[in-house]
């Protein structure tokens, strides 16, 4: 039963050791909107290809003039294919490749083959931060919710929309980041008074979903 215990729990007291390999995936995404920026995460790919999550990139890409950030670099961005938010809530993203750094052309991000499990350790991982966390079951997940959003993984920060989710072991990728999701309500003590507070869990767009969204 480890996966009952928050990951920051079953970590404590021990130095953190992530593998800072997998901060090169992670690439920024920003899209102007009545003159306004608005930025976004998403996971380099290889091959000049990025993932994201659909309403990261947002509904009329052509008007919004999505761009990456990646390798120190602001690169124009092409939409490949994009799904809504009420779907896979997925979009890949295109740069050109030959912009990019050798050293990160060469990287390739393989999309996990082999099913998850629950409790099993994850890396999530946004530019700039990343952090340990726990695939949770299903059973945390309101009903209502349960048969459309059925994977989640601890609420930690660098979980925001288009943030990669890995495998702590292997370090291919589980899923992409799609929103939060509401799992309970929590009494904890403050002060001499108990006060409720709300339980958050993210949802991650799993890796067969992602598979057979991405072009051959």
């Amino acid at each position: 039963l480890g996966w009952l215990a928050p990951a920051h729990a079953q970590n404590a007291g021990k130095a953190p050791n992530l593998d800072d390999s997998l901060k090169i995936y992670a690439v920024g995404t920003v899209k102007t909107r009545l003159f306004q920026r608005l930025e976004g995460v998403g996971i380099y790919l290889g091959r000049g290809a990025v993932l994201t999550a659909s309403h990261v990139v947002g509904r009329w890409p052509m008007l919004t003039n999505p761009r990456v950030l990646i390798a120190n670099e602001q690169l124009p961005a092409q939409v490949i294919k994009q799904d809504s938010f009420e779907e896979t809530d997925l979009a890949l993203l295109s740069v050109d490749e030959t912009q990019l750094p050798v050293g990160l052309r060469l990287r390739r991000n393989p999309v996990c083959k082999t099913p998850f499990r629950i409790g099993q350790a994850v890396v999530v991982v946004k530019p700039g931060k990343m952090a340990r966390s726990r695939i949770m079951p299903p059973v945390r997940i309101p009903a209502q919710y349960r048969a459309r959003f059925g994977t989640i993984v601890e609420d930690v920060e660098p979980a925001i929309s288009g943030s990669g989710v890995f495998d702590a072991a292997r370090h291919c990728l589980l899923g992409i980041v799609s929103r939060k999701i509401l799992i309970g309500m929590a009494q904890t003590a403050n002060q001499s008074a108990k006060k409720n507070t709300a339980e958050f869990a993210k949802y991650f767009v799993p890796a067969p979903v992602i598979a057979k969204f991405l072009p051959a």
